[in-house]
């Protein structure tokens, strides 16, 4: 193995891209080992995704270790696939452990000057590296690549990632993150929450999943299971009644509808959650409240009165946080043609209560609404 072990630590380096070990000896091992490189906790490391059976194991490695783990590896393996930007690197080991190494060297391409409407979108998910959770959720085939039909989904998972990316500095590292996802749905965003804190940032990190529908909540733990996620788990149950935690680190809503934004919310604020995500869905209520002299000539038209009480619904929602003490952002979750549930209230928590209670209550006076949030937090001590 003197040659293999030369030919990973010639091309174990910047310009590494994949490594695929396949064909394996054994069936009591991994069917295929795919390597790859990632960024973790500020360090180039090599990623290892070895598949065995319906489960997938990683593990993150610095190069000395990788170079040995991949030798480990061969010798159960009798291929392995290796690609750098200049070289493709084809070895094979007989049954008697002689090993074939073939290189071909690659043209370099240089890369059209980028702009922004021919540059390649960079995904924190990759497009051709499988996911298991995103395999069996219908996104994305077993070579990796996206499904047509699910390429929006894909998009939309990529950015709450980039949501999730920008408040890591917000969150502790010296401990376990406790993060709350209520109203978790059909969990691609729960799993792939996962997938990112825990096996590529490499974080220590326990996921709770709320939800009411009893078959979604038992799938998905059959699948958190299957995958090794062993603090990731969904709990059947309504967001309102929930008491199973003291303290959350990160409190995330993604279209929980109408008022079961609110309770999810003041749940949060309660808790003094660091960060808090939230799409809100269904706004309803201020909708069959909403009175104005002054706009009732617009507020006539009922598809306008619709939106308009949406938009005030999240308006609100985002003063009571800043009212609570925290920086809120309120963001383009996703492109209007691909959902109108498209706005993110992204609230970090700064301790510094805002002086906006005045204009808070202006506000709702003029709109002649009274907001179950804004009636929650006045009386926040009943939700501890």
């Amino acid at each position: 193995m003197d040659e293999l072990r030369t030919v990973l630590e010639d091309n174990l380096n910047s310009e590494f891209l994949l490594a695929v070990l396949s064909n394996p000896r054994r069936a009591d091992g991994p069917n295929k080992v795919r390597i790859r490189p990632v960024r973790h906790k500020d360090r180039h490391v090599y990623q290892f995704e070895a598949f065995c059976g319906t489960q997938v194991f990683h593990q993150n490695l610095e190069k000395e270790e990788a170079c040995g783990k991949i030798l480990e590896y061969m010798e159960n393996f009798r291929q392995m696939q290796l690609e750098t930007q200049s070289t493709a690197v084809s070895a094979l080991v007989s049954k008697k452990g002689k090993v074939t190494v073939k290189k071909k060297l690659r043209a370099r391409k240089k890369a059209p000057a980028a702009t922004d409407h021919n540059r390649k979108k960079h995904y924190i998910l990759e497009e051709g590296i499988p996911v298991p959770f995103l395999q069996d959720l219908g996104v994305m085939t077993a070579e990796g690549k996206i499904v047509r039909t699910k390429f929006d989904k894909f998009r939309q998972i990529n950015r709450f990632l980039e949501f999730i990316q920008d408040v890591l500095p917000k969150l502790p590292r010296e401990r376990e993150i406790r993060i709350l996802d209520f109203g978790c749905g059909k969990p691609y965003l729960t799993f792939a929450m996962y997938y990112y804190l825990h096996e590529l940032q490499g974080l220590d990190v326990r996921i709770l999943g709320l939800d009411l529908k009893e078959d979604v909540i038992r799938t998905c733990n059959q699948l958190s299971q299957r995958y090794g996620y062993e603090k990731l788990r969904f709990l059947e149950g309504n967001i309102a009644d929930y008491t199973g935690a003291d303290e959350v680190d990160m409190v995330v809503t993604l279209h929980a509808c109408d008022t079961a934004t609110d309770f999810a919310l003041a749940k949060a604020v309660g808790w003094k959650a660091k960060v808090i995500l939230s799409v809100p869905c269904c706004q309803h209520e201020l909708n069959g409240q909403m009175e104005n002299e002054l706009l009732r000539p617009i507020l006539q038209y009922g598809l306008i009165k619709e939106r308009l009480a949406a938009l005030v619904t999240d308006g609100l929602r985002a003063q009571y946080l800043e009212r609570e003490g925290y920086d809120v952002q309120v963001l383009e979750f996703i492109d209007m043609e691909h959902t109108p549930k498209n706005i993110l209230l992204r609230a970090v928590r700064t301790g510094r209560k805002g002086e906006n209670g005045a204009a808070i209550q202006a506000c709702e006076e003029f709109f002649h609404v009274s907001p179950t949030l804004g009636k929650l937090l006045d009386h926040k001590g009943d939700l501890q």
